[in-house]
């Protein structure tokens, strides 16, 4: 079972996630490699926002391929490459979060895997066995 809290003795959330999600019970837990906006065919767009497009979309098919979906996810990290526009960014990642809340940290990171790349992320879930 997955109980998603905000103490009330710190700050609210200054975005759609949780501050913590504790996991008890029967649960079974998925750790994904830090995905990037490359689609299947191996292209790599060069505008941020469809590569985070595309990151939550390989998301989704690694959580479809283990059973689960996006009310799964409990932790997210994301990594940019330079400056992307915060208010674009969270609107982009609560459409494809759909209200879920998972916790979540951000990283301004120097570069990635290849210079092609401007973001990365990854992602931990967990659901009742």
């Amino acid at each position: 079972m997955k109980e998603f809290r905000n103490p009330q003795n710190i700050h609210k959330p200054l975005g759609q996630y949780s501050h913590q999600i504790e996991i008890t019970g029967n649960e079974r837990m998925l750790v994904l490699s830090g995905q990037v906006g490359m689609r299947e065919d191996g292209s790599v767009p060069e505008d941020a926002f469809e590569q985070i497009d595309i990151a939550f979309e390989n998301i989704l098919r690694n959580l479809q391929a283990a059973n689960m979906d996006v009310k799964d996810i409990v932790k997210l990290t994301y990594y940019l490459v330079g400056e992307i526009d915060t208010a674009k960014r969270r609107e982009l990642t609560a459409s494809k979060l759909q209200g879920h809340q998972p916790c979540s940290t951000l990283l301004y990171v120097a570069a990635l895997a290849a210079p092609i790349y401007k973001v990365e992320i990854d992602a931990w879930a967990s659901r009742q066995s």
